[in-house]
């Protein structure tokens, strides 16, 4: 998948968890996207199976696409953590930063990150 898909799988996700239901307008707007774009992505999403467009224009994740933007997401949130809390670098930084890097960095790169943030986490217990 390219990274504009997972992007956008990522922000689905994200507005369904803070207002319940997602439509096509809405992506367009947290991504500053045109209509006609979103419309063409989500059109891929469907035929790929990540997503199903409800009668009602809500968009549903599928079970694998809510797998992948889960996945997405967390490496999001975990090099956030990563690039604020260890690097030191400022919020908004981190948050531009780290979207850029959920998509190029290799699992066994993230896996080694995320069992430094594991383990600094336990030993400030």
């Amino acid at each position: 998948m390219h990274e504009s898909g997972e992007n956008y799988l990522e922000t689905i996700l994200v507005i369904k968890e803070k207002k319940g239901s997602v439509r096509s307008i809405d992506v367009a707007r947290e991504l500053n996207f045109s209509k006609p774009s979103v419309s063409r992505a989500m059109g891929i999403l469907r035929e790929n199976g990540y997503i199903v467009m409800e009668p009602s224009g809500e968009i549903l994740l599928t079970e694998s696409g809510r797998a992948k933007a889960e996945e997405i997401y967390g490496r999001h949130r975990l090099l956030t953590a990563f690039l604020t809390e260890v690097a030191g670098v400022p919020d908004q930084l981190a948050e531009e930063n780290a979207c850029r890097m959920e998509h190029i960095l290799d699992q066994e790169v993230v896996d080694g990150i995320r069992r430094f943030m594991e383990g600094r986490c336990r030993a400030e217990v």
